[in-house]
């Protein structure tokens, strides 16, 4: 036993004369866009370690959306007017290849193994979705999508969504007559360029989520799959989140069986509402937490979730929660207009 404590002594103390300090190791990293100007665009790029701490801060130029990669070594960054790659501090940006036409990049969306990466460019009225391969960065397709006549916004708009599945890409976005209409946008069959489908009129989707080999969708019934057409199937709704309905949709785990759903507590004019998770076998989600504005979620493989609400960060213990109920609550730190968060890997020191 004597021989064990000085070994244990011994290694501590080598760890300690070698760097100045104990060694902490982490086994996922977080990449944060914060500070948005008047455009709502974010203007930092912040590294975390998975406890709050500081890695390292970068200067973006019209930040919209942070995405994990399949390799998880790195992070996509999305802005305005290009989207990249960068290492998990924020440095090394790698561009994904031009679209073919002048981007204003407002929104992404990946398909559940984030091998592709589905971007839409709105500029001035005109929409055209690009997808790209994410390992190599390089152009799948681009296409105009058909004219849009967006609807007077209130809190029961939906909003535009993206989906990926395989190399087939789902717009859906408010009706003007009520509802909401999807875009499937592919490269026919017999070849040629990508083709974007004839606005199809579904009922409003509010969010849209990859998971199990399907799409969800968000629906004012409740969670449903997506059928071929891009109609939200009510045949599927998800039992264990009921028949309510949900604004937001995340995805995510080790195995990526992980589902999370929140109801916008500001579109339905309430206080805090509960983020429910399902693990893809319980009859019923559970309620993580009760909670106010929330702007994203990750949900990585360390089996924590980590949850941008107001200005906070906030991780709960998966793991935990569902075995027990207890979700280790903890606010990590507090940031300035968090937009949008990933996760990464960090490399090891050797």
């Amino acid at each position: 036993m004597r021989r064990l404590l000085l070994l244990t002594a011994l290694t501590a103390a080598l760890l300690t004369a070698c760097t100045g300090t104990e060694e902490v190791t982490y086994a996922v990293q977080l990449n944060v866009l914060t500070d948005t100007d008047t455009s709502g665009r974010a203007t930092g790029l912040r590294a975390l370690n998975s406890d709050g701490g500081p890695v390292n801060t970068v200067t973006v130029t019209g930040g919209v959306q942070v995405l994990p990669t399949s390799s998880t070594r790195r992070v996509i960054t999305v802005r305005t007017d290009a989207a990249e790659t960068r290492a998990p501090d924020g440095s090394d940006p790698q561009p994904f290849a031009d679209p073919g036409f002048t981007p204003c990049y407002t929104r992404a969306a990946q398909d559940a193994g984030r091998s592709r990466l589905l971007l839409l460019s709105e500029c001035s009225g005109v929409q055209r979705a690009a997808l790209f391969d994410s390992a190599s960065r390089t152009l799948v397709w681009s296409a105009l999508l058909p004219t849009y006549l967006p609807p007077v916004t209130t809190t029961d708009t939906p909003p535009t969504r993206l989906a990926v599945q395989g190399d087939v890409g789902l717009i859906t976005r408010a009706r003007l007559n009520g509802g909401s209409e999807v875009i499937r946008v592919a490269v026919p069959a017999a070849g040629g360029s990508a083709e974007a489908s004839v606005p199809l009129a579904i009922p409003a989707v509010f969010d849209l989520a990859p998971y199990g080999g399907r799409v969800l969708a968000a629906t004012a019934t409740g969670i449903q799959a997506l059928k071929t057409t891009g109609e939200p199937d009510s045949a599927t709704t998800l039992a264990p989140f009921g028949g309510t309905r949900y604004d937001r949709l995340w995805t995510g785990g080790a195995s990526g069986t992980l589902l999370a759903a929140w109801r916008s507590n500001v579109l339905a004019g309430t206080g805090d509402t509960p983020l429910r998770l399902w693990d893809g076998a319980a009859t019923t989600a559970v309620t993580v937490a009760t909670l106010s504005d929330i702007r994203d979620l990750t949900l990585p493989s360390d089996g924590k979730a980590y949850v941008l609400a107001g200005q906070n960060l906030n991780r709960y213990d998966v793991t935990l929660g569902l075995s027990t109920g207890n979700w280790a609550p903890r606010t990590l730190t507090t940031l300035t207009a968090p937009l949008s968060i990933a996760w990464t890997v960090p490399p090891t020191t050797p």
